[in-house]
């Protein structure tokens, strides 16, 4: 052992880049209860204080991940055309942000939370508005119809993106199944109290998540066009 060397450890060096998508990882495979400092050091080999060389707490370390897969939502929508139509590119836009939370419900609580931490996030903000701005909508309703638009989309992705009841989970019960059983529930109640759930029960059975998000967005995006259009 060299002179001097007993008793002092070497401080494990990672990068920021490394934390960050390790923590993607953690969240992704058990969402945020799973993201400890203790964990992501014994993943990435060495001390829960080598952490702290990059961030400061667990916050940061969540704003941190939240920007890095918003990220790949400004990568999956740069090709969208200048001049294309504006409707159409914030439906491909929304469609990329609800897909990516969809998958990562995680990512719905953290979605711009901290845009001085997540320069990403405040970059999407402004290319959905871009698009918007071009209706020729006074600043007000810009700031509502992009609002409305994100507001809708994170709220719906998250929703869907919650795992399943556990007999789906497990396996006992397919998803399919489960889907007709709620379905005969909804049968079952007195159709004089819940005329509605009775009206459209038969549209509920079967029915598919992606479809339902897509419904309710054209509806956004009419009203914005017909609001521009007015």
């Amino acid at each position: 052992m060299a002179p001097g060397a007993r008793g002092t450890r070497r401080r494990v060096t990672h990068s920021l880049e490394a934390v960050v998508e390790t923590a993607v990882a953690l969240l992704d495979e058990a969402g945020e209860p799973a993201l400890t400092f203790r964990a992501l050091a014994a993943r990435l080999g060495g001390g829960v204080g080598s952490i702290y060389w990059y961030v400061s707490n667990k916050d940061e370390l969540l704003d941190r991940a939240t920007d890095h897969v918003v990220a790949g939502m400004l990568s999956d929508t740069e090709d969208l055309a200048a001049d294309g139509d504006p409707i159409d590119n914030t439906r491909g836009i929304a469609i990329a942000v609800f897909t990516a939370i969809e998958k990562r419900p995680w990512l719905a609580a953290y979605f711009m939370r901290n845009t001085t931490i997540q320069s990403n996030a405040l970059l999407l903000y402004e290319r959905i508005g871009e698009q918007v701005m071009r209706l020729g909508l006074p600043p007000r309703e810009c700031f509502h119809a992009v609002s409305a638009i994100l507001g809708y989309v994170i709220g719906v992705a998250a929703d869907l993106g919650q795992d399943p009841p556990q007999e789906v989970l497990d396996g006992t019960v397919a998803a399919e199944t489960y889907l007709h059983g709620v379905a005969d529930n909804w049968r079952a109640l007195d159709p004089e109290r819940f005329p509605f759930m009775h009206y459209i029960v038969d549209e509920f059975d079967g029915h598919r998540d992606i479809d339902q998000f897509r419904a309710g967005l054209e509806l956004l995006l009419e009203g914005l066009r017909l609001q521009a259009e007015g």
